[in-house]
């Protein structure tokens, strides 16, 4: 029982118990008050009655029928006259008539009228002794009126009571249950702080535990800075801040293997002359050169959010930057850049060669890292400050306008050319936790089966990645009701979805209607999506949650910094990027890196798992780090 109900119940009972001891009370002290009135007007009736016959002469004839003619009044439930020696001279008495008052109440509340009694003398001889009872039906009357009186009195009190009372338990419940939600919200691993309540007790609580969500807040930072710290080092160059080679490498086969990929540019740049820059201005100077060079490339991958700059090796950078790009652009606005601010540095004007390509989903990476360096090899064979252009070879018949790609999406949707591909994820047990089901889709009968990278950026454009996401929910859920023995099954929420203003009404609509396979359903967002629409994400995350769906973030790991936005959501788990997954069994920076998020994921109650796992070497060391589940190449059922 709520302790609400408890302090109601409590209420009822000692208002109850007031208002009937109350009532008992005043009921008593007026049947004693009837009784002792009764038991006056008895006296004071038969002293009178006694006087009036002592002074009359009496004879036995003269007292009966003044006693008969006292009874005759109705107010006299006995008469009663008896000589000194006991014989009873005249005598009446009223038969039981019907009481002023229910039977029950009489039977409980009794009244006793005492007898009044009084001598009669003839002279200085005694004649006899009058007694006198008088009715007390008047009395069961008056004192039943009373009850009924007190008894709706004290109902208005309790009314009245009952109402202040509420409101008392209202101001005190809107503080305890703010409480109670922070508490809730700890054990649903969201960290959140309340407004102390003026009730003492209760802001004694308030600051106890917005003190312990401080401490856990404060230590959660603490930890997730640290554990920043490890991943830049185990993966960021030292000089230049940009990713190391390992990392770069690890990044550019995620972009090209991932089933959301939607492939992109390549570029690969190398200083010229470094070793002569070095000769003729020292090593802090080339130092100043490498670190000048690394700003460029960030500043030409700032504007676009996925882009990875590298650092490969001493005069070797790389700039990966997925989508659908205009490299050539790119190329000569770095070659430009870097022209400008080298200047100090350089002889001669020679600065830099660059190769550059497109590259699709699925296409090999050692193919198009070959086809790049060749391009860069042609640059330095020509002029300076050469751009070369490794050209990507497709016959696809894929839409080449925006138009097109509506019109074919539409009708994919229209028809039913859509489906859920899937993957095991598999626990470090060797059970299923989930599949994990990307979408494809395709825009003619006999066409092929597109992967979400190829039409995503688009949907994204066109707005339509809302209508998509749905569909995906929708498969989903037919195929959890059509098969309960699934464990869950996961799809992915394009981020772009979250903005859309009918897409959670709809989304939480389609759960709604299939009840129980909801539970079963794990709906993800990228982690570069989740930052980007932050406060739509959050709004959404408690509704999901209140349906019973599994919440979570994929490509986990490059904004780990930002973790601390994500404490208020209630997640219940984190796809780690498989960039930092590939090779971690011999990459100690990085596994230190994961075997510490692991640690912060569980502390508050979230699974771990691993993305892109492509050797069993990398399982057996993710399973040493903590990892719960895995998916990828290597994982099968």
């Amino acid at each position: 029982m709520s302790m609400y109900r408890q302090l109601w119940l409590a209420i009822i009972a000692s208002m109850l118990l007031a208002l009937g001891g109350g009532l008992l009370a005043s009921l008593l002290s007026a049947r004693g008050y009837l009784e002792s009135q009764l038991a006056i007007k008895n006296t004071d009736n038969a002293t009178a009655l006694a006087l009036a016959l002592s002074q009359s002469d009496p004879d036995p004839v003269s007292v009966e029928l003044v006693a008969a003619s006292l009874f005759d009044s109705g107010h006299y439930q006995v008469v009663r006259v008896v000589d000194p020696s006991g014989l009873v001279i005249t005598e009446r008495i009223a038969p039981s008539e019907v009481l002023d008052a229910p039977a029950w109440f009489s039977s409980l509340l009794p009244i006793q009228s005492a007898p009044g009694q009084a001598q009669i003398s003839n002279g200085w001889k005694q004649f006899g002794t009058v007694t006198l009872i008088s009715h007390s039906r008047f009395a069961y009357g008056a004192l039943w009126k009373s009850a009924k009186d007190m008894t709706v009195a004290l109902a208005l009190a309790g009314l009245v009571g009952g109402w202040l009372g509420s409101l008392v338990l209202g101001r005190l419940r809107r503080p305890l249950n703010t409480v109670i939600e922070q508490a809730s919200a700890i054990s649903q691993r969201r960290f959140v702080m309340v407004d102390e309540p003026e009730v003492p007790e209760l802001k004694q609580l308030a600051s106890a535990m917005n003190a312990t969500v401080g401490r856990l807040k404060s230590m959660f930072d603490d930890e997730a800075s640290r554990l920043e710290q490890v991943r830049q080092e185990a993966n960021f160059d030292g000089l230049t801040g940009l990713a190391n080679r390992g990392h770069f490498l690890a990044r550019l086969r995620q972009c090209m293997d991932s089933e959301d990929s939607t492939g992109g540019v390549l570029m690969m740049v190398r200083l010229a002359d470094l070793a002569g820059v070095n000769r003729r201005l020292g090593r802090a100077s080339t130092d100043d050169f490498i670190k000048l060079a690394g700003g460029v490339m960030a500043r030409i991958a700032e504007p676009h959010a996925k882009a990875v700059p590298a650092r490969l090796n001493g005069a070797d950078f790389a700039l990966l930057i997925p989508g659908n790009l205009d490299g050539a652009a790119l190329a000569k606005q770095l070659m430009d850049l870097l022209g400008q601010e080298s200047a100090p540095f350089v002889e001669g004007g020679r600065v830099a060669a660059v190769g550059f390509g497109r590259f699709l989903q699925g296409e090999e990476m050692g193919e198009l890292l070959a086809r790049i360096d060749s391009a860069l090899a042609s640059a330095e064979l020509g002029q300076a400050n050469s751009i070369h252009e490794a050209p990507l070879s497709t016959n696809d018949d894929l839409p080449r306008t925006a138009d097109q790609w509506s019109v074919m999406i539409r009708r994919a949707l229209e028809h039913g050319w859509v489906r859920l591909i899937s993957f095991p994820v598999m626990s470090m047990e060797g059970a299923l936790s989930h599949r994990e089901c990307p979408l494809r889709l395709m825009f003619d009968e006999r066409g092929e089966w597109l992967p979400a990278g190829r039409f995503l950026p688009i949907a994204e454009r066109l707005k339509l990645t809302a209508a998509l996401d749905l569909k995906a929910v929708e498969l989903g859920l037919q195929d959890l009701s059509s098969n309960p023995t699934l464990t869950g099954l996961a799809i992915n929420l394009s981020a772009s979805s979250l903005e859309d203003r009918d897409f959670s009404s709809a989304l939480l609509g389609l759960i709604k209607q299939h009840g129980e396979a909801a539970r079963r359903l794990w709906l993800e967002v990228a982690e570069e999506g989740v930052f980007k629409h932050l406060e739509a994400f959050r709004a959404l995350c408690p509704l999901l949650k209140a349906s019973g769906c599994h919440v979570g973030l994929e490509h986990f790991g490059h904004r780990f910094s930002q973790i601390g936005q994500l404490h208020d959501l209630g997640l219940d788990y984190l796809k780690v990027d498989s960039s930092f997954v590939r090779g971690v069994d011999a990459n100690a920076g990085n596994a230190a890196f994961l075997k510490g998020l692991c640690s912060i994921a569980h502390n508050i109650g979230l699974q771990v798992i691993a993305e892109g796992v492509s050797t069993s070497a990398e399982g057996i060391a993710l399973k040493a780090i903590g990892f719960d589940a895995a998916t990828g190449p290597s994982i099968q059922e």
